[in-house]
């Protein structure tokens, strides 16, 4: 990918981000919260795939995404463990959403998760900036 394509791609990632976090809100403020569970995790999802991107890396699955967050940022040394643990929570959050009927989760688990999500998302936003691959 050339750098003008990587920006483009970048910046699509992170307004499918930007909507994921939008129906989060949506979902919590109509009692739906496993569904804004789900998609919190998807608004870290892209943050990760924007990442990724920098390196010309696209994952085919979402563990292919915590393999390669963790193989190229976390053990490079460039981000700190935080960040793959609260995506690796965040995803299992998701597979108990969407797949585990029983599963509960409370008001207070949701705000509690946005707020490690907007902090990896502030992570990651601050790096793709220094990059340069967003203003």
């Amino acid at each position: 990918m050339k750098d003008e394509n990587i920006k483009i791609n970048i910046q699509e990632e992170l307004e499918r981000a930007k909507e994921a976090l939008k129906s989060a809100d949506i979902l919590f403020e109509n009692d739906l919260i496993k569904d804004a569970m789900s998609r919190l995790y998807y608004f870290t999802l892209h943050y990760i795939k924007a990442l990724l991107l920098t390196k010309g890396l696209e994952p085919k699955s979402h563990e292919g995404a915590l393999r390669l967050l963790s193989l190229h940022f976390i053990k490079e040394g460039i981000l700190e463990p935080n960040v793959a643990h609260v995506f690796s929570k965040l995803m299992k959050y998701r597979e108990e959403a969407d797949y585990n009927p029983s599963y509960i989760f409370t008001k207070e688990d949701f705000y509690k998760f946005r707020k490690e999500a907007e902090i990896l998302a502030n992570i990651i936003r601050n790096y793709l900036m220094s990059k340069g691959y967003i203003t």
